[in-house]
């Protein structure tokens, strides 16, 4: 399952309801003390971490109100659900998806008594019509009962009535227009709540990783990422399942004994053990019984060394995570929810910590959520990543969606400014073409040719226009209005690029665009890098789909996990870009082509007057 969204009403500082989008990566930016980590705390109580519980204090205080809502919506649902062995449903069939097909969760805590009490329901379009809007709060008799109002005696004939599912679509079914319209359907008792129970394990596991502030006692284990190493084994459907049977083992034989001694017991005193039932509850708290740590050789542990040594070892985690899952694929979906990531690192470690972040948003299943007031840090993100918080006196929080007029108050507010060293603007049409076009370069100049260096040259400045970061929209923005050429590059293997060519070409104002000869950028790399970076020996022509071609080459041997062109796109452009020379590019024939690109660049480079 995938987090859409995430709405917070009268909690801590929002009084007013307000909804923030999330995608694969989400960056919540804003000043300080604006209500960034609200946000994170408020989906960490939705999940059940035991890092935020639910508190008395977090209703708002100026509403008046004692209560507070988190509700979260959620598409890449399951098809279906198994409520017993002759009970099978749907989320769909129970009218319990939005009018848009998602599952819209609602949690909402009473406050007004000695502890939050939680309560859940579920935002969906339901039925209205009297005696066909309750049906999932029924018990089987209350159900055979609801029959008889709708149904004629032989229809109900016909039912099977120890179908609970079965008797619902039949009542729906019996009337002509069920009049759906959004409702809350609580998931407190029935079937209901069957339903959530099945539900609530496929939520995604969230993984809250707070900035280094020491609040509460816990705060050693906030600040090891090892926990979210523990976290992360924990939500595998691998481990789910062996943890399952150890449950179901352990059921058995407590349950047996239990049984056993009721039976006993009732040869002593009967009407005592006529009061006494056998049941088996079972809800193990599987994280705290486990821990692994790093130590120094010392013995040092982690919590106790410095928040930078720390944060550098939250930097290897994540490598080592987005490396994990674009590997492995898909499993149960996690989201990492990560405050402040830029705190007490080094701006190189940053860099590190951002590709990282963009590796595993672009994971099957993962999703990664940021907060920062850092223009450095929001400054290189996706632009259309973004969240701007903001407040004005005598207001709560407000959210805003990217777009370009939050983009612009972002800027000003965190005080990001474009490079004015810019000569030409470099349209590409993804963050992979940036990588690729900065190694191809310099694999030029790795002969010691005199050549554009793109990866060092301050006179050029990428605009991925299929998502770029702030920074380049920022300087995209300022530089059009001084007038910059552009020089745009595109793939060859989309027919409608040669239209916006075709348009740049017809300027007059110095830009010039081009397809590329051959299918993609990966079509320039050599076979030599390819099997370097992924061990596996391809071949391909010029118009041929690369990614596609060594996806495939490695689905065919049993002996390697399978990845799909889209991870593949990502390792070579991680891993055999950097790895061409000027010798491979001409062994490739592409050196001559690329070349070609660079000078037209220096070219337009050194015609530019201020």
């Amino acid at each position: 399952m995938k987090l859409d969204a995430v709405t917070v009403k009268n909690f801590r500082g929002y009084a007013d309801e307000q909804e923030i989008a999330v995608g694969g990566l989400t960056t919540i930016v804003g000043k300080n003390d604006v209500g960034k980590s609200t946000i994170l705390e408020a989906l960490a109580i939705f999940f059940g971490s035991e890092l935020v519980k639910p508190d008395l204090g977090d209703a708002n205080v100026a509403s008046g109100l004692r209560e507070f809502e988190v509700t979260c919506t959620f598409s890449d649902l399951p098809v279906g659900l198994v409520l017993d062995a002759q009970a099978e449903t749907s989320l769909s069939s129970e009218h319990l998806l939005t009018e848009d097909g998602r599952l819209t969760v609602k949690k909402r805590w009473d406050c007004s008594g000695a502890k939050p009490k939680e309560e859940v329901f579920v935002l969906c379009h339901h039925p209205s019509v009297d005696g066909l809007s309750d049906l999932l709060l029924l018990a089987n008799t209350a159900l055979k009962t609801r029959l008889a109002k709708f149904l004629s005696s032989e229809e109900i004939a016909s039912v099977n009535k120890s179908n609970n599912p079965a008797m619902r679509q039949t009542l729906w079914a019996s009337v002509p227009d069920l009049c759906l319209a959004e409702q809350e359907v609580p998931v407190a008792k029935e079937d209901s709540k069957r339903i959530w129970e099945r539900i609530a394990p496929m939520l995604p596991h969230f993984a809250l990783f707070q900035s280094d502030r020491a609040s509460r006692d816990s705060d050693s284990e906030v600040q090891d990422p090892m926990k979210l190493a523990i976290a992360a084994a924990l939500a595998e459907t691998e481990v789910q399942i062996a943890l399952t049977g150890v449950v179901e083992a352990v059921r058995i034989r407590a349950t047996e004994l239990a049984s056993r001694t009721h039976d006993a017991l009732g040869e002593l005193d009967p009407e005592l053990a006529d009061g006494l039932v056998p049941t088996f509850k079972s809800d193990p708290r599987w994280a705290s019984l486990f821990s692994v740590a790093l130590e120094g050789s010392d013995g040092i542990p982690l919590n106790k060394r410095g928040s930078g040594v720390r944060r550098l070892v939250l930097v290897s985690f994540f490598r080592a995570e987005a490396q994990r899952l674009i590997e492995e694929g898909s499993k149960r979906s996690v989201i990492y929810a990560i405050e402040e990531p830029e705190t007490s690192q080094h701006p190189r470690n940053q860099k590190i910590l951002l590709e990282s972040f963009q590796a595993m948003a672009r994971a099957d299943g993962c999703q990664v959520l940021l907060t920062t007031h850092s223009p450095g840090l929001a400054g290189h993100l996706p632009a259309e990543s973004l969240r701007f918080v903001s407040k004005t006196r005598g207001s709560g929080p407000r959210i805003e969606a990217a777009n370009e007029g939050s983009w612009d108050a972002i800027a000003n507010d965190l005080g990001i400014l474009p490079d004015d060293r810019v000569r030409v603007l470099i349209c590409v049409e993804g963050p992979n073409d940036v990588v690729a076009l900065k190694a191809l370069s310099k694999a030029v100049n790795s002969d010691g040719t005199v050549a554009v260096d793109l990866s060092s040259d301050k006179r050029f400045a990428f605009v991925p226009l299929g998502g770029g970061t702030l920074q380049q929209w920022v300087s995209e923005r300022y530089l059009r209005g001084f007038g910059r050429p552009e020089f745009h590059i595109y793939d060859n293997d989309v027919a409608k690029y040669q239209d916006a060519v075709d348009e740049v070409n017809g300027r007059s104002d110095g830009s010039s665009a081009r397809l590329t000869t051959r299918r993609e950028m990966e079509n320039y790399l050599h076979p030599a890098v390819i099997k370097a970076a992924l061990d596996v020996a391809v071949s391909f022509g010029f118009a041929d789909d690369v990614p596609l071609i060594v996806s495939t080459e490695i689905r065919m041997d049993p002996t390697r996990k399978p990845l799909n062109p889209r991870s593949v796109k990502s390792k070579l452009t991680e891993h055999a870009f950097p790895m061409m020379t000027r010798q491979l590019l001409e062994s490739s024939l592409g050196a001559e082509e690329v070349t070609s690109w660079l000078e037209d660049l220096e070219q337009m480079a050194s015609g530019y007057n201020r």
